[in-house]
């Protein structure tokens, strides 16, 4: 009882301690693991005894038996379920070459490069070797996100890095089950008549029962078959059903049915999808946190012992600084990113949890059918996730700034709020060169925004979908002007160190207009305007104007009279050196000539017109 209930203690911890410190969640998780297993058993027990066991001589301990590699395989389903529904054909379509080429091409760079490389240095057989490297394919959105989360980077780079992570990992998984279902079938024998015949029944039922099982669960989910407060668990349970089916039809097919009905629940109109990813998420990460203490505590260190040798750092040296800039540079040939570019997206490039999950899984597996050379795989695996994940969480920042890809400001800005004023507004500055980014929860709004040729996203506020987002790590500037109140001071509480490195600004209420504060103030994205007088200034006049300012009295002259128009907002000052907003430009304390004042309303000067189709 106490090892199951420490089990989920530490590993809830590590999570926790990888949010607080901004590192991968893989890292303390194994760490904690070798420390609660081989370590204690090696150093800091007198009997040699594992603080957490998870076998002991075969038949006991918490999973005596088998009992050890059926969790490992429920586990690894659900997790693989969950990134099968994040696979998009979508989003696939719509990538860029560079992205694309990195998931097909550079994948068989670095699938037949490091398998060639294991077979050579370790002297594997050629079906481990590519089980291997099939393993080490994948990086994922749990490892890259916390690593680039903190890194102000050029959205191009953010957004190849983060695209490579969620779609590989799939793609990446599913390589090494049909690579492990080869080994498995063919008995280590190789490619025999036997082996093709089985491993051709493992892709039938595996995809005809993922298929099958995904349409059916998608047509009892939208025809409301399933109560609501059911509608998660009976996803579990199907998720599971699938994987035991398909195990008993064809062994060793289960992993590739989750994967399948993912990808085609993914894919399909299923209601409901998004809730259904939230709940398959925080399933993951408990399975995750439970599966890594576990998977590490179960090495013994005769097994890590086999990594004490040359051969594993020139191994791991070719994959990351050869394989890997390989595979990066020969998928972005005549792209527009710059050598640095390259270079940076070549160094980043930190294996998940995945791997090291599928690795534990297939290298107990091929160990107990006795496959020469299997004991290799996981520590080889686990080197591999370790080894790149120190490496980039470590220097990461550094080569950043090395390479001069490291933004030495943040000048993005983030609008919360895409209505009809707000589209107009980052119209407005993204024609001034500005990089705009509107997040709205209304999907419409969206929509036209994303007509007017805007970047949009459609996120909620309150999610944690938002702080995860790196493609925002060069924001610096954060405006919230939605007509809900809450939603703008909620925005600024929590986004206001992430996204306002150089300011934070809300519309306020009306009341806050009467009683507010000169200090108060500063932080109102207009002195002396709500977001009904906002709307109503759109409403009479759906341009923004400017006008040219020579010396202070002009100046003061036009914010009175524009102060006695009713529906005649100021909005930004500019000036040689940037755009500012009114309060922030008069907190720097910069001269009040030679300027151009903006603003929303009756025409006293050369009108801007916006090309936003609002």
């Amino acid at each position: 009882m106490i090892e199951l209930a420490g089990i989920i203690i530490l590993g809830i911890l590590a999570q926790w301690v990888a949010w607080k410190f901004k590192i991968p969640a893989i890292l303390p998780l194994i760490l904690i693991g070798l420390l609660v297993g081989p370590i204690a058993a090696t150093y800091l027990t007198e009997d040699g005894s594992k603080w957490i066991e998870p076998i002991w001589n075969g038949e006991k301990g918490l999973f005596p038996g088998d009992y050890l590699y059926y969790f490992v395989s429920l586990a690894i389903s659900i997790i693989l379920f969950e990134g099968g529904l994040t696979l998009k054909r979508s989003e696939i379509k719509n990538l860029g070459p560079v992205i694309t080429k990195l998931i097909t091409l550079g994948s068989a760079i670095t699938f037949f490069g490091a398998g060639i490389v294991a077979h050579l240095i370790f002297d594997l057989s050629w079906e481990l070797s590519f089980l291997f490297s099939g393993l080490i394919i994948v990086t994922g959105p749990t490892v890259i996100t916390p690593i680039l989360r903190n890194i102000p980077l050029k959205r191009d780079i953010s957004t190849v890095l983060k695209w490579e992570g969620i779609l590989i990992d799939p793609i990446g998984a599913l390589v090494a089950v049909l690579v492990f279902e080869f080994i498995s079938v063919g008995g280590g024998g190789g490619f025999t008549k036997t082996a093709l015949i089985e491993f051709g029944k493992i892709l039938l039922f595996g995809t005809t029962f993922g298929f099958t099982f995904a349409h059916a669960l998608a047509y009892a989910v939208n025809k409301k078959m399933i109560p609501h407060y059911l509608l998660n668990v009976v996803s579990l349970s199907a998720v599971l059903l699938v994987f035991v089916e398909s195990e008993i039809f064809a062994h060793e097919s289960g992993l590739l049915a989750v994967v399948v009905m993912g990808m085609v629940l993914g894919n399909g109109k299923l209601n409901n999808i998004k809730e259904l990813l939230y709940f398959k998420e925080s399933l993951s990460v408990l399975l995750i946190s439970i599966l890594f203490i576990l998977l590490a505590a179960n090495i013994n260190m005769e097994a890590l012992m086999l990594l004490y040798t040359w051969k594993t750092a020139g191994l791991f040296a070719i994959v990351v600084f050869l394989i890997r800039p390989l595979a990066v540079f020969s998928s972005t040939l005549n792209s527009k990113l710059k050598l640095q570019e390259k270079l940076f997206i070549s160094w980043v490039g930190p294996r998940g949890i995945v791997a090291a999950g599928i690795a534990s899984l297939f290298g107990s597996k091929l160990i107990k059918q006795g496959v020469e050379g299997a004991e290799y795989i996981t520590p080889l695996v686990f080197m591999i996730v370790l080894g790149t994940v120190l490496l980039n969480a470590t220097t990461a920042r550094l080569f950043a700034k090395l390479v001069g890809v490291f933004l030495t400001k943040s000048n993005a800005i983030l609008l919360v709020g895409a209505s009809n004023p707000s589209r107009l507004i980052a119209s407005y500055l993204r024609d001034k060169g500005k990089r705009v980014v509107l997040i709205d929860s209304n999907k419409n709004f969206i929509k036209q925004a994303q007509d007017d040729d805007l970047e949009a996203l459609n996120v909620n506020i309150y999610d944690d979908e938002l702080s995860d987002n790196i493609e925002l790590s060069d924001v610096g500037y954060l405006i919230a002007i939605t007509g809900n109140d809450a939603v703008n001071k909620y925005a600024l509480a929590n986004f206001s160190k992430i996204f306002g490195e150089h300011g934070s600004f809300r519309l306020a209420s009306s009341i806050e207009i009467l009683n507010a504060t000169d200090e108060e103030r500063q932080k109102f994205f207009t002195p002396k305007d709500d977001y009904i007088n906002l709307s109503e200034a759109f409403r009479e006049n759906p341009n923004i104007i400017e006008v040219k300012i020579k010396n202070e009295t002009e100046y003061s002259n036009i914010l009175n009279l524009l102060a006695k128009e009713e529906k005649s907002i100021p909005l930004f000052i500019e000036n040689t050196k940037g755009i500012y907003l009114i309060s922030e430009f008069e907190k720097e304390g910069f001269e009040k000539k030679d300027v151009v004042l903006s603003y929303l309303g009756k025409n006293i000067g050369d009108t801007y017109k916006s090309n936003s189709k609002v």
